[in-house]
């Protein structure tokens, strides 16, 4: 049936409030405007941000709304001024869009576009497409957009700036992890800390975006990966994917940053840290050598105060930075990840923990929140791999 400039039913996981379960509804995906492309979502995987954006205490997300960042699938149709995308492209939704007009976009100093440049919390944005109106309703009803893709959906609609075209022969339900965690771990190693070869280096948090940046730091040619994760079960797959080492800071009988110290006689030439929160931030960044020390932050914890650091610790030649999506320059960026992963230049198979059906979708979430560990004295959450939904059932489940 041609659907072509007509009104899709579909289902979708909507979040209807915060800290409750997504509800399988069946919703309307509007036609797309100008430069505007709707998708059908092929596979999705689920990333802490949607994890996040549920939390009560975020206070910033409005609902209704579709969640989801982290998809692939199949150009359905394109709305006027299109020219980079016709219908049966198999493509990737990308919440960091690229224009290639902006200042940002002709830098290559950054990957941040002008769309995003003022935003005061990327994980709210991108809510609505350009002329302030959503492309989703449900019982009536205006439903938001998540970060201008929202692939917890059979069909989305997203500007052209946020989509990238790739290869016709490309494995949907593994690419689907670059739109997301994979690209941030693994360009925080090459693009944004530029980890050298025969370096030592730290990453904190095994999960998804942790072992992503492992894969980064080996193929950057480090010599020494030194994995810490509060669940020692991460450190086989860890090892796998590159890790020299891994340590449990609750095996430890002093501070985690000391025994890296102790360990690399000064400290390591890079950390990075995948977990977030200012104890694990202030970890990775002690645990770096003086006078060339390079800590770079990837994750973000909720309601985190940020981190207190003394100026000496500066001063004695350490630097600290910050990634946004890896450094990638989205559309130009992640075709090129899709034919790296072709030729088996890193391993995204191994970053699947679970496999779902799309209605299973709050199991996802339930496996997610099991890999959440407190926050205390020498500890640190961890992030769980990435779980994978696949093509989006026709079941509701309520």
């Amino acid at each position: 049936m041609d659907t072509k400039g007509k009104v899709i039913k579909c289902k979708a996981a909507v979040a209807w409030k915060a800290g409750k379960p997504l509800c399988i509804e069946e919703v309307e995906v509007a036609p797309p405007k100008a430069h505007e492309v709707r998708v059908q979502i092929i596979a999705t995987a689920l990333c802490h941000t949607d994890v996040h954006a549920l939390n009560p205490e975020l206070n910033e997300i409005v609902f209704p709304v579709i969640l989801g960042h982290e998809g692939a699938g199949i150009v359905e149709s394109i709305g006027p001024g299109v020219v980079n995308f016709k219908p049966g492209d198999k493509v990737i939704p990308l919440y960091t869009p690229q224009c290639r007009k902006c200042k940002f976009c002709l830098s290559p100093q950054t990957n941040i576009c002008k769309k995003l440049s003022r935003s005061k919390n990327l994980i709210a944005d991108q809510e609505l497409m350009e002329d302030k109106t959503s492309r989703f309703t449900c019982k009536g009803k205006p439903v938001y957009h998540f970060m201008g893709i929202s692939t917890f959906s059979q069909y989305t609609v997203v500007s052209d700036i946020n989509l990238a075209k790739i290869d016709d022969d490309a494995n949907l339900e593994k690419v689907c992890l670059l739109g997301c965690g994979f690209s941030t771990g693994y360009g925080a190693a090459i693009n944004t800390a530029k980890v050298t070869p025969g370096s030592t280096c730290a990453i904190f948090g095994l999960g998804g975006v942790g072992l992503s940046a492992v894969m980064g730091c080996k193929v950057s040619g480090a010599s020494r990966i030194i994995g810490i994760d509060i669940n020692s079960e991460k450190f086989t797959k860890a090892r796998a994917l590159g890790a020299t080492e891994c340590l449990n800071p609750r095996d430890l009988d002093k501070p985690i940053q000391e025994v890296i110290i102790e360990m690399t006689g000064g400290g390591v030439d890079f950390a990075l840290d995948c977990a977030g929160g200012a104890e694990v931030m202030k970890a990775a960044l002690e645990c770096t050598t003086v006078g060339w020390g390079s800590c770079t932050l990837i994750g973000v914890a909720i309601g985190d105060k940020g981190l207190n650091i003394s100026p000496v610790e500066l001063i004695m030649g350490r630097t600290i930075n910050g990634t946004f999506f890896g450094g990638w320059k989205s559309i130009d960026s992640i075709p090129k990840l899709v034919t790296d992963y072709k030729n088996k230049k890193f391993n995204l198979d191994a970053l699947v923990t679970h496999t779902l059906p799309f209605y299973k979708i709050n199991e996802a979430f339930d496996l997610m929140h099991q890999g959440k560990r407190p926050l205390g004295s020498n500890n640190f959450p961890w992030r769980d791999s990435f779980l994978h939904l696949q093509r989006p059932g026709l079941s509701c489940e309520r």
